[in-house]
Formats: C-alpha cells, structure tokens, sequence
C-alpha cells in the first residue's frame, strides 16, 4: 500500500461518524451541570493590598494601645521619619506581592524570599543607623519578651490576612505562606516600634527584626504542611 492510499484511508476513517449512547451524554451532561457553582470574581488587587495594609495597621495600633506607646513617644522626630515609613513601604510591598501570589496569572514583582530579604536588611540599615547605644542590659530577657511580642501579634495578623484572600489560589502555597508571614512580621515589628523603648543597638537590630525572618518561615512551613496533608489525602482516595 503505498503513502497516498494511507492518507486516503485515514482521512476515510475521520469522516465516518462515531454514534454515542444518547444516555450516557446525558449522564455527562448532568454531571457537569451539578457541579458547576456561579463564582464570585476576585476584587481588583489594589483592594486586596489595601485590606491586608489595614490588618497590620489595625493589629500594630491595637497592640501598642493596649501596651502603651512608649517606644514612639521617645523616638526623636528622626528616628521616627526614617523607621516608619520604612515599616509602610515594606508592608505595602508585602501586601501587594501577597494578593499576586493568590492571583493566578499574576505578574510578581519581587519573588517571596526576595522581599524578606530586602525587608531584613532594609530594617538592619535603618535601625544600624538610628540606634548607637551598644550596652547589653537584660539583652535576653528583654529580647525574648519582645520576640514574643511581636509574634503574637504576626500571628493574627497573619490568620485575617490568609482569610481576606481565602477565595485566591496560590500556584506555589509555600512561596504564599512565606510572604504572609513576611507580612505579618512586619505588622509585629510595628508594634514593637510603637512600644518598645529600649533603644539599645543590639536589642533592636536583633530581636526586633528576627520577628519578620522568623514569621516569614513560620508562615511558609504552615502553608507546606497543609499543602502535604491535601496532597496525601488526594493520593490516599485514589
């Protein structure tokens, strides 16, 4: 049989109709039908962003409220025109690569472990800068109260925000939990910044920012052990 006769022969087969079981199309059909649910579109990203910068804001004002705003009460006007705008501009870039990591399709700006990165060593500049008192009293126990501090309150910061954008989808969840975390970090060490009146060198530089480092990885191994639990649950009902 020579080349152009096979062609012809397939082209035949191609054409000849393929009659299916009317029954079963429609067994498909009302299969798809009962699982098909209307969905609401996401808000824009700037709405996102926007929700997840009032979280930390709320969470840090709240905090120091409720412990006293000593530490922003005897930072010079310097101190304070350099360190908070600071916090703000790493929050708003924390919020807005969050809501890309939960948007399919996204465009990202900076990669998640970038962003924590630039936000630590942004935080060390600033604080290296600003603070020269380099004695060490109570540099544990005071350290570690403030650690503390400013991961309880990366913690709900970091609960609302994963809920605002609980309808997103994140492609890569452990890169979402890290810059949740990264997000909610931030939201402590404001805290911190709005409280804390130690204003020794070391205290700052190291306790105060280990919140962020620390809450980044907290929320990147959060988002890893729900994502193995869903995927060895799918792999166990198969």
């Amino acid at each position: 049989m020579r080349g152009k006769e096979v062609d012809e022969l397939l082209d035949r087969a191609s054409l000849a109709p393929h009659e299916l079981n009317p029954a079963l199309l429609e067994r498909i059909a009302g299969s798809v039908k009962t699982s098909m649910r209307p969905v609401r579109p996401l808000p824009p990203r700037w709405v996102l962003s926007g929700g997840l910068i009032l979280t930390c804001a709320t969470v840090a004002l709240a905090g120091a409220a409720r412990a006293g705003f000593y530490g922003v009460e005897k930072l010079s006007v310097l101190q304070r025109a350099l360190i908070f705008p600071t916090l703000g501009i790493l929050v708003l870039a924390a919020a807005a690569v969050f809501a890309s990591e939960m948007i399919p399709g996204s465009r990202r700006v900076v990669a998640p472990w970038a962003l924590l990165t630039i936000g630590c060593l942004a935080l060390l500049g600033v604080f290296a800068v600003l603070f020269s008192d380099y004695r060490t009293n109570h540099f544990v126990s005071a350290g570690v109260a403030c650690l503390i501090a400013g991961l309880l309150h990366a913690v709900p910061t970091g609960l609302v925000s994963w809920w605002l954008l609980k309808r997103g989808f994140a492609m890569n969840s452990v890169a979402a939990g890290l810059v949740a975390g990264t997000l909610a970090g931030l939201a402590g060490v404001t805290m911190l910044e709005l409280h804390c009146a130690n204003f020794e060198a070391l205290h700052v530089l190291l306790w105060h920012t280990a919140v962020v480092p620390l809450s980044g990885a907290l929320g990147a191994l959060v988002a890893w052990t729900l994502h193995f639990r869903e995927s060895s649950g799918t792999h166990g009902n198969h």
